[in-house]
């Protein structure tokens, strides 16, 4: 286990983590802070026509909490995430009765197909041993006429690009090409394929055909 996801696993990194770690870092490589993020994540999923959103790698929750109130009433947030540690933290600072979380692997997501009417994963497939895997599994779990959304890293196919996957491989950090997931959504029959990129991160989104 390389040095990133073994700090996922820390309590003490839990505790900090969308405090501190997150708002930070994120700001830094793209220039956007959480809140943005949230509100342009409620945006893209439709969450005001959906009744279930599943939030994976959801860490210590913050993100899965806030989508919840944003969902059609009656709605629910489900979080997964493989990190003990995580998961206690969600369950102790963003519980709520349209919130639940589970323990289990991006890469086999432990539903059935179809289950949700959005599917989203925010700065976590860099960090995945098969991000390939999760993201066909994410597609396999959206409903019909579901949306997907994902934010992860860009890399830049110049000298700054090489530079800064040195460094970042380093702790367990990949960085994606600009096509990997365009091509992989639309080759899994998704429409509707957007890709905005702000810096060192890239946000896609898309639709399953109803």
């Amino acid at each position: 286990m390389n040095l990133a996801r073994r700090l996922m696993n820390l309590p003490a990194f839990a505790l900090v983590y969308e405090r501190v770690w997150r708002p930070t870092s994120f700001f830094l490589v793209s220039g956007r802070t959480m809140r943005a993020d949230r509100a342009d994540a409620a945006r893209t999923l439709h969450l005001d026509r959906a009744r279930t959103v599943l939030d994976i790698a959801c860490g210590p929750g913050n993100f899965t909490h806030g989508l919840s109130a944003h969902l059609a009433v009656g709605g629910h947030a489900v979080g997964i995430d493989l990190s003990v540690a995580m998961l206690a933290q969600a369950r102790a600072d963003n519980s709520g009765p349209e919130v639940s979380y589970v323990r289990g692997d991006a890469q086999r997501l432990p539903f059935p197909d179809g289950s949700f009417d959005a599917v989203c994963c925010f700065g976590a497939l860099y960090l995945i041993p098969d991000p390939l895997a999760a993201a066909r599994e994410m597609i396999r779990v959206l409903a019909p006429g579901g949306r997907i959304a994902i934010s992860t890293s860009h890399r830049y196919e110049n000298w700054f690009g090489r530079l800064v996957t040195a460094i970042f491989g380093t702790i367990g950090l990949r960085f994606f090409e600009g096509d990997v997931f365009p091509k992989l959504f639309t080759e899994a029959g998704l429409i509707d394929v957007r890709q905005r990129v702000h810096g060192l991160l890239q946000y896609l989104d898309a639709s399953r055909p109803a």
